[in-house]
């Protein structure tokens, strides 16, 4: 029971990840792999709060995706008016300096050490140590993030982004400023992406800098491809399949180490078929890069 209950918490961390990114690739156009920068940034920040100056869980969970929201500031200001590829590799070079950063800064981070014994979640009260509460939670964090993107996307707001996804210059024709949406875009999909990096901490309560590797934003990525990017449910769809199709290795069988390496393969077919044969994801609007 409680190893499919970890499944479920797995997925409703994805989810979360997955749905934010999409605000950016799917309703905006621009492809970022840092989207596991923002996510450290926001596991970090709640378990260093939480664990040094006894912070809640809800103040660290806000921190964090206020943090990350300030530094997707940095961020995109510069990069955002960057396109296509010029943009890729910005966000990958700010994600090489984040995990470079979390890897080395020894006194705050504690480096490849890790920061152990983050205390469990409090939230009104009620302490979440079960396996049960925590899908709860994972659950309460997934709707949120999906009903803010989808608020966003069917709002005026929303229909900026997409318009900036098909012709940047008729954005500008008609007044709008596509540099401000971007920034706020991006601002907003770092905030959702730090909330599922404090659930991650507080939950499997200890954090290293290889968790939140270009690598994690590459898979985040895929799950957008797979499930389909600018629909609401293509991201759910994309994190369900990709958690849960390497756990069929356990049931078939394969040593642990075999399966690790396997579900690299697997992701990366997966990736290459549907890009072939559906651009458009499982459930998408719009074929990548579209």
């Amino acid at each position: 029971m409680e190893y499919f209950a970890h499944i479920l918490i797995v997925i409703g961390i994805y989810i979360v990840l997955a749905v934010s990114l999409d605000l950016l690739v799917g309703q905006t156009g621009l492809l970022s792999v840092a989207h596991a920068a923002f996510y450290g940034l926001g596991a970090y920040t709640s378990a260093l709060l939480t664990l040094h100056l006894g912070c809640s869980f809800i103040v660290g969970t806000l921190a964090g995706m206020a943090v990350a929201s300030g530094i997707s500031l940095i961020v995109s200001l510069p990069t955002a008016r960057l396109h296509d590829d010029y943009f890729v590799i910005a966000s990958f070079g700010f994600q090489m300096i984040l995990f470079s950063t979390l890897n080395n800064w020894m006194t705050l981070t504690r480096g490849p050490l890790g920061i152990p014994n983050i205390p469990a979640p409090v939230v009104f009260g009620f302490r979440i140590q079960s396996h049960l509460s925590f899908v709860v939670l994972a659950a309460v964090f997934a709707m949120i993030a999906t009903l803010v993107v989808r608020r966003l996307s069917v709002s005026p707001f929303g229909r900026v982004l997409r318009a900036i996804r098909e012709d940047e210059s008729f954005v500008l024709a008609v007044g709008k400023n596509p540099l401000q949406f971007k920034v706020i875009a991006f601002a907003v999909s770092a905030a959702l992406g730090a909330s599922a990096g404090s659930l991650y901490a507080h939950y499997v309560s200890y954090l290293a800098p290889t968790s939140f590797t270009v690598l994690e934003s590459i898979l985040v990525i895929s799950m957008v491809i797979i499930g389909g990017s600018g629909s609401i449910f293509g991201p759910l769809v994309g994190a369900t399949v990709l958690v849960l199709l390497p756990e069929a290795f356990r049931f078939l069988g394969f040593p642990t180490n075999t399966a690790a390496n396997l579900r690299q393969v697997v992701y990366g077919t997966c990736l290459v078929a549907m890009m072939m044969l559906r651009p458009k994801g499982l459930i998408g609007k719009y074929g990548f890069g579209r």
